[in-house]
């Protein structure tokens, strides 16, 4: 029966999730159990398409991710793939009718990934946060909302900024590898191999005014299903952040600075605390 193979590919991005971020994880736990799948299948399909262009370093990725936008659409054509992650995928694009621009424009952005290693304007890095990140927030929000054209239209620029936030804050974070391993400068006109504390504040101030504009204007207005999971995610990246900033500008070039377990813990205690007291 396909529904147990419709299981068993949910369960792949669940896995996938679950592997490759248990702060994403965690996040997605505090969601709605009639939407979570769904984040989990759109975690899913993202994922590998980063994987590709970021690490299959002995393959060849242009190839691979080539194949792979070719079997997504296949695979929502004929409605199945023996790709347990496209399958999944597939019918949450049905699901919720997630525009296919979106899914065109995270893809371009991957492909850039592939040749492009700096972003010399800000029109450049603007068009690529869109891609790997704003729309992200977009497809999610869909799901959100389920459907409430209205209330996507309302919410639609404040899921961007988030996206855009969460991005900024893993280029600043990801830094040393992004410059040793991959070659990558992605914010413009900022060198990285010596990051002044100014450059970085400045990084910093930029995605502060994200967050801001994503609470005040988004967070606070979403549908009851996701209000919880998302502002988890948001106070994970807060923190992250302010360790960032707290960070010299040289030690950001050394190592890779994260937020401990017992910390996402604690945040997430703090969190419920105030969600339970309506707080947020």
């Amino acid at each position: 029966m396909k529904q147990i193979f419709d299981e068993v590919s949910f369960n792949c991005s669940r896995l996938v999730t679950k592997s490759y971020s248990t702060s994403f994880s965690l996040a997605v736990n505090m969601l709605s159990p009639k939407i979570r799948k769904d984040i989990y299948n759109v975690y899913g399909f993202v994922r590998l398409a980063d994987e590709i262009v970021d690490s299959f370093h002995d393959y060849d990725k242009e190839t691979l991710l080539r194949l792979f936008e070719e079997d997504y659409y296949r695979a929502k054509k004929d409605g199945i793939s023996l790709n347990p992650i496209l399958n999944a995928f597939q019918q949450t694009v049905k699901a919720y009718d997630i525009p296919d621009e979106l899914i065109q424009s995270f893809l371009k952005s991957m492909k850039f990934d592939l040749h492009k290693n700096n972003y010399a304007t800000k029109e450049e890095y603007d068009a690529y946060i869109y891609g790997s990140a704003d729309v992200v927030g977009l497809i999610c929000l869909k799901i959100f909302v389920g459907g409430d054209q209205s209330k996507y239209d309302e919410l639609k620029d404040a899921a961007m900024h988030l996206g855009s936030a969460f991005q900024k804050v893993n280029f600043l974070r990801d830094l040393k590898d992004d410059v040793e391993l991959l070659n990558r400068s992605y914010f413009p006109m900022v060198d990285f191999k010596s990051l002044s504390d100014a450059s970085k504040n400045s990084i910093i101030q930029d995605i502060e005014n994200d967050f801001e504009i994503a609470f005040k204007n988004g967070i606070l207005k979403l549908p009851i299903e996701a209000k919880f999971g998302v502002y988890i995610a948001y106070r994970y990246y807060k923190k992250l952040l302010k360790k960032l900033k707290n960070t010299p500008s040289s030690k950001i070039l050394e190592t890779r600075i994260r937020v401990s377990n017992p910390m996402k813990i604690n945040l997430l205690a703090r969190s419920y605390v105030k969600y339970k007291l309506n707080i947020i």
